[in-house]
Parts: structure tokens; sequence; C-alpha cells
């Protein structure tokens, strides 16, 4: 365990380990010391020299990114000499910025502009003939390069050369012409390069997803996390819902990983993209689909459905169900079904590429959650082979497209075997129209929950939209039918 000391920091005693770096020492202390180059977990190469601070008995001002606290160290953040380097150094990075603020992505949320406002307010003392640079350039399929906007801090060259080690990108040429740029033959298409952009502290790098869709001032941003693998990364999710003729309607705008100990501070761009189709194909109507289509209520539907099961249904029950269930799910799901059999392993349809960094083989969240309740999955051969001999009796599908599971023909030939069937989920997808029932459920980012990540850490995600129509989460359809076999009152449908 590092050894705890106490030295000065803006005149006031502080305590941290010893060896740690003074600008993470004042961050926990509540100081932000600017900087641009540093970061927790790119290393602190001290090149672009915003971090300068004054230290007693020092000859000159030193760089906090570099600078270890030591027993009776006495910094200043603050101090006339430290904000006049501070300033000066901003200078220097503006020197060939372009204007380019009104129609940068990154207004609102950029180093430089928030810097120039606490630090700068300077009078400029340089020409204003800018060096020009290459501005819109290609990076790769989902990042745009303005080689004009950047202040070759080196973030983004060291995330492909020690995170993912890709080595796309690279600072060229010396001087005033120095330049990031593709490393010769390459294009920054690695499985994580949506992050170039989150650690760009300028608008050299943006995102082409999100370019010009929709301004980040006019953004709401709920902590959650990414349902798109096992792993379980933290992550925000920025929705547009106030001004729905920006970002082409879509409620969500983007997702960004938020730091912790599942992800660090980095999420694979399968995640980052993965919410495109969360509007896609939604379900809002409680719907009977055979033998007439009709539109019921939400205590319709449930009290028809608990008949269905109390007529002989529950015995030869088989659920199939995904991954996306969050543990509240399963939980009811367990409570309402205690003698169904279960069918919820991701494979074929729920897995993909695995690597050594983040992704994991299962493309679900939550698979630990409902292992976690004693719940056991038999495979999806074994399902089609007991439709096919008319050992199923009833069929609810939940949250799972089974189209692409046997494919489109032979789901339709055998959800049609089973005496009744229900589907229930945020999207029709190829299964919506087969059953006899259709159930809307809520999306992950429309309700409060928990998934169970592959190392068994349970961890919240919360409610970032309103639900779509009648949609609600699996847990709450499960109880209505629940309170429909007992008898109990049932809620009022929404």
């Amino acid at each position: 365990m590092a050894k705890r000391v106490k030295f000065k920091l803006n005149g006031t005693e502080v305590e941290a380990d010893e060896g740690r770096l003074v600008i993470d020492a004042a961050k926990d202390a509540g100081v932000e010391i600017p900087h641009y180059c540093y970061h927790p977990a790119l290393g602190n190469p001290g090149n672009c020299r915003m971090c300068i601070v004054e230290v007693a008995g020092a000859p000159k001002p030193q760089v906090s990114c570099r600078l270890p606290v030591k027993e009776g160290l006495d910094v200043k953040s603050d101090s006339p000499a430290a904000k006049r380097a501070q300033a000066s150094a901003l200078e220097l990075h503006l020197v060939n910025h372009p204007l380019d603020c009104p129609v940068c992505d990154q207004s609102g949320e950029c180093g430089l502009q928030d810097y120039y406002m606490k630090i700068g307010r300077y009078q400029s003392q340089v020409r204003e003939d800018k060096q020009h640079k290459g501005k819109r350039v290609e990076a790769g399929p989902h990042v745009m390069l303005d080689q004009e906007r950047c202040i070759l801090c080196t973030r983004c060259t060291r995330f492909v050369d020690d995170v993912t080690k890709t080595h796309e990108l690279g600072i060229f040429r010396r001087g005033h012409t120095e330049a990031v740029e593709l490393t010769p033959g390459k294009v920054l298409d690695n499985d994580y390069s949506g992050n170039v952009v989150d650690i760009c502290p300028v608008g050299a790098l943006t995102d082409r997803d999100f370019r010009y869709q929709v301004r980040v001032w006019y953004l709401d941003k709920t902590d959650s996390v990414c349902p798109g693998c096992s792993r379980g990364c933290n992550i925000s999710i920025h929705t547009n819902t106030k001004r729905t003729w920006h970002n082409q309607g879509h409620r969500v705008a983007r997702l960004k990983p938020r730091h912790s100990e599942v992800n660090g501070y980095w999420m694979c761009d399968e995640g980052r993209y993965g919410y495109r189709p969360l509007d896609e194909g939604r379900l809002g109507k409680v719907l009977r689909l055979t033998p007439e289509r009709a539109e019921l209520s939400w205590e319709a539907a449930a009290v028809e459905l608990a008949a269905r099961l109390k007529d002989g249904g529950s015995k030869g029950l088989a659920v199939a169900a995904s991954g996306m269930l969050s543990n509240e799910d399963w939980a009811a799901l367990k409570d309402l079904f205690p003698a169904a059999k279960l069918y919820f392993t991701a494979e074929p349809d729920q897995v993909g590429a695995e690597d050594a960094l983040l992704k994991r083989r299962e493309k679900v969240p939550n698979l630990k959650g409902a292992e976690a309740l004693g719940l056991k999955s038999g495979s999806f051969d074994d399902l089609a082979k007991d439709l096919e001999s008319g050992k199923v009796s009833g069929l609810w599908i939940v949250e799972r497209d089974l189209t692409k599971v046997w494919g489109a023909e032979r789901a339709k030939a055998l959800i049609g075997k089973a005496g009744f069937s229900v589907f229930q989920g945020p999207n029709k997808g190829g299964t919506g129209e087969l059953a006899s029932y259709r159930l809307p459920a809520t999306a992950y980012a429309e309700e409060t929950g928990r998934f169970t990540n592959f190392e068994g850490r349970v961890q919240e995600y919360r409610k970032a939209l309103d639900p779509i129509g009648s949609a609600r989460p699996d847990h709450e359809i499960f109880g209505l039918v629940k309170a429909a076999l007992t008898g109990a009152a049932l809620e009022a449908a929404a």
C-alpha cells in the first residue's frame, strides 16, 4: 500500500499517495488542472505544456502530469505565474487553429473553448494568416479527421499504438507542418476506432455517425450498461427528445463509454453503434393475431393468456427467451413459469467474435442473471424436435427472433405446431407476425433494471427514454399474467 503524504495545493494542505502525479492528486481534491495530452490510460508525454504549475523552490514552472507528489511539496495551479504560463501554452495551440466553432461538432464540449473561457481571454499576439492542412479527411468508416483543428496532443496515436496495437495513425513531418495522418496503406477501421473521438480534446476527430445530427447542449445523458455482449461496459446514453427534427427524428443520438473497472475508458464499435435498431419495427399495441386480429387492453390480454395456461397449456409450455432480459425479468419469468422448459442459450444467433480487450462471445448482456437464479436452458435443436413431435402445447417467445435461429420458413412451420404462441418483445423482427398474441415490451433504454455480466458483477442500467405506445417491462407483463392466473386484482392497463 502506497505511503500517504501531505502536500500543499493552492495554499491548502491535502493528502495523497506518495508518487501519485500532481495532476491526478489535484483532481482527487476537486481541482482541475488544464491539460490536453495527459490521459490516465494513455500516459503522460508532457508535450502540450498546458498543465503547468508553480512549484515552491523550483527555478521554473513544472508540468503537473510528470510531477510526483512528495511530502512537503508546495504547488500552485492558480498563481499569476501558473496562469500566465497556461494561457501562453493555450495561445500557441490556437496559433493555427481555424475559427470553425460554429460548424464544429465538438462545439459545446471542446477543451479549447472551455480553457479559453477559463484561463485565456488574452490579447492575441499572432497574425491571422493561419497554416492550412487537410479538412474532412475520411480516416475510416466511423471517424472524420480535420488536421487543421488538431493540437498534436498524440492521444489518438497512442491509443492505436498502445491499446489496439493497430497503428493506423501517426504524426508525420516536422515543425509547423506536423500533422496527424493515416499510416500509409491503412484505414482507421479497428474494432475500437470510435474511442479516438472520445479522447480527442478538440474537433480534430469527429464521429461520422453523429456528425451534424444534433448539438450536444440539446442532449440528455443517462447512465446505463451496454447490452451488446456479456462484458456489460458502463456507458452513457445521449438522447434527443426535445427537438425531434434534429438527429433525423431518432431518439438516441449516441452512446459514450463511462469509466469503470469493467471497461476502463473504452467501448467497442459494435456496442457503440448497436443503438441504431432501437426504434426499428417497434411494437406499441397489445394484439391478438389469431383467429382474428384484435387490439386488446393489458388486462384483457392477461385474462385470455391466463385462461390458456389454466387450460393445460402450462404443462407442455416452452419458453424461448433472450439474454437481453434483466435480473428482474428473469425472476418474474421463473415465478410465472416454474415448470416450463426454458431455452435461452446464445447459440446460434447471439454469438460473435471475442477479443482480449473487451468483446465477449455472447452478444447478449445477461445469461448469467438467469443462471444465478438456477434457471437451466435446453438447446434450440431440442426445442425444434419437441415442436415437431407435438410435445409443446404452448410457446412463449421473449425478446428472441426465432427466424434468426431456424430461418424464416422453418420458424413459421415450427411455431405453427404449438397449441398457442406468444411473442413478447420491443421489436417486431421476423417472429412478430407468427405468434397468436403479440405483447409490446420496453427496450433496455426505456426501463431501469440490472444485468449480471460474465464475471458475476451485477450492474444497474437506468431509464433514458419513455416507452413506445403501451410497451411495458417484461417483468411487469409476467406479473400481470401471474395476477390473472392467481385471481389477484389486475393492475389497471396504462
